[in-house]
């Protein structure tokens, strides 16, 4: 059985990247190249860096961010926002990305994620759905960066998102973002039920307890986290960090 992944999940804003709490309040916390070096050098499983702006700005992220990063990352990385075409996916995975994640373009354009994953493969395409829980306690899909809220339910989603060709569902929780507070084991598991295709948790984790809830009660295949592994103490100064091998057995280990 492969083990579950931990990926960090890397938010870019202009040149920079940039960390707030529930898709707002974004704070500057350093350069991507030399992040992704680090991580590198800590040797993460993988790693997700996603464009904030990119879609309210009708671009993709630069290509030569791109094969700059690619040049430091001696491990698969995804690169998401803005994605809305199959000319977009190619010059991303032209200049180095591995896999794309596609979170409007896929939503207003499912047959997109058709195309796409017949040309470049099901293992490269992610699709990615934002949920904010709502007042009646059930979850509401949101596109461009959780501006545009959708009519469709996260499980229905996902299901057709599946049938669509994505190779794999980021399912990430503006409600529960940058809290540290733990995941939304709930709609995860929910998801992650319901398909059959790989599910990355992400929004919420702040330890390695949250990382192993993710896996072993939300069911998900891997776990990703934005500040736990970009801040330290609670004053939460900048320090990228990353679980060593011992810590993660927790998440490994398969409850029987």
């Amino acid at each position: 059985m492969l083990l579950p992944r931990i990926l960090p999940c890397l938010l870019l804003q202009g040149k920079g990247l940039v960390k707030g709490i529930k898709f707002k309040d974004y704070k500057y916390i350093g350069d991507p190249i030399n992040t992704v070096k680090i991580f590198s050098n800590l040797e993460v499983d993988e790693i997700i860096l996603l464009d904030i702006t990119a879609t309210q700005e009708q671009r993709i992220l630069d290509p030569e961010i791109v094969s700059e990063i690619a040049d430091e990352a001696f491990m698969p990385f995804t690169i998401g926002g803005g994605i809305r075409t199959i000319e977009h996916i190619r010059q991303l995975v032209n200049a180095g990305a591995e896999k794309v994640s596609i979170n409007t373009g896929a939503i207003e354009n499912p047959d997109l994620v058709k195309q796409a994953s017949e040309i470049f493969g099901v293992q490269s395409i992610i699709v990615c759905i934002d949920v904010k829980k709502n007042w009646g306690g059930d979850y509401d899909v949101y596109t461009h960066c959780g501006r545009k809220k959708t009519k469709f339910h996260p499980v229905e989603l996902a299901i057709q998102m599946q049938e669509r060709g994505a190779g794999e569902i980021l399912l990430n929780c503006i409600h529960s973002d940058g809290t540290m507070l733990g995941y939304d084991l709930n709609i995860l598991k929910q998801i992650s039920e319901a398909v059959t295709i790989p599910v990355i948790a992400c929004g919420g984790a702040g330890s390695v307890d949250d990382l192993a809830a993710g896996v072993h009660d939300g069911h998900a295949t891997a776990v990703a986290a934005g500040s736990m592994f970009v801040f330290h103490g609670k004053k939460k100064g900048v320090l990228v960090n990353y679980p060593d091998w011992e810590e993660r057995q927790s998440v490994y280990s398969i409850e029987t």
